[in-house]
């Protein structure tokens, strides 16, 4: 079980990305800005920002009854 430990530094970002999965097991992908509501992107944009941005960091999100990996990170 991975562990997440809280930064005591506050954190400021301009773009949070989601990949979390649905009741059926498909992934999703979400991008939000602080104070607005999520918009779903694409995979593809998803990896696309994950391997060309400079991430500030990732957190991941636990769920009990999954074995999907499912993560945020900030930038």
């Amino acid at each position: 079980m991975m562990r997440y430990v809280p930064s005591p530094i506050p954190l400021r970002y301009n773009f949070v990305y989601t990949a979390t999965a649905n009741k059926s097991g498909r992934m999703q992908y979400h991008r939000s800005q602080p104070g607005q509501s999520r918009e779903r992107i694409s995979r593809t944009e998803f990896i696309t920002i994950f391997n060309t941005q400079s991430i500030l960091a990732v957190r991941p999100i636990p769920e009990k009854a999954s074995s999907v990996f499912q993560l945020e990170f900030y930038i």
